[in-house]
């Protein structure tokens, strides 16, 4: 896959950057605007889906709630975390698994920058494993997509030097007994300096193919 257009912004609040999103889709469904790859980071924000059960949000003050119209369940967004917005045409790109095809990527983006990381099947009827992972079981990239009339939005969050706190007030993803992970704990634990955001947006581009 490839022809896919590089997009590097700052900071952008959640919701203002979910209706610029939307904007995109409807430009790339008219053929106004190449596949895109917009890479960026999130103010705190802890956002979830509508089969998100209550019990797993957050139980007293914590940082905004907003619920979103993606797959997957509550995940938290905020500094030290790259977000990943994809918005393309797979009438264009033709027959695959479009989220297996970005997890295969983040894998490669993570091997390039010295880190072995997985994917995972879920198992029937279980809550979904999508993501990217160490081979020890810890969470480190979120995934969650929309598609809809033939365009996707969303995309995936990865953890370069996140607050990993934030992960534990609330049932991240759906998985109450998962621990997730960032690159700078990784880092840690291997007696290396952290990639820097603009190593890992280099790496994400890269291997998604986007220039």
């Amino acid at each position: 896959m490839t022809g896919i257009e590089r997009l590097d912004l700052g900071e952008v609040p959640y919701e203002e950057a979910v209706e610029e999103m939307a904007d995109w889709v409807v430009r790339r469904r008219a053929g106004r605007i190449r596949d895109r790859l917009a890479l960026l980071t999130h103010p705190p924000v802890i956002t979830y889906g509508s089969r998100t059960p209550p019990a797993e949000l957050p139980a007293g003050p914590t940082v905004p709630l907003v619920a979103v119209d993606r797959g997957g369940q509550a995940t938290y967004h905020g500094p030290g975390q790259l977000i990943g917005y994809l918005v393309l045409n797979l009438r264009e790109r033709g027959p695959g698994d479009i989220v297996r095809w970005v997890e295969n990527g983040l894998i490669d983006a993570c091997a390039a920058l010295g880190f072995e990381t997985v994917r995972r099947d879920t198992p029937p009827g279980a809550q979904s494993l999508v993501g990217v992972w160490t081979p020890d079981g810890r969470k480190l990239v979120s995934i969650g997509m929309r598609i809809r009339g033939g365009v996707t939005s969303h995309g995936f969050a990865l953890n370069i030097n996140s607050d990993l706190v934030e992960f534990t007030r609330f049932t991240a993803c759906g998985l109450p007994d998962v621990a997730m992970t960032s690159l700078a704990e990784l880092a840690a634990e291997a007696g290396r300096p952290a990639p820097s955001e603009k190593e890992v947006r280099d790496a994400v581009a890269q291997a998604l193919g986007a220039r």
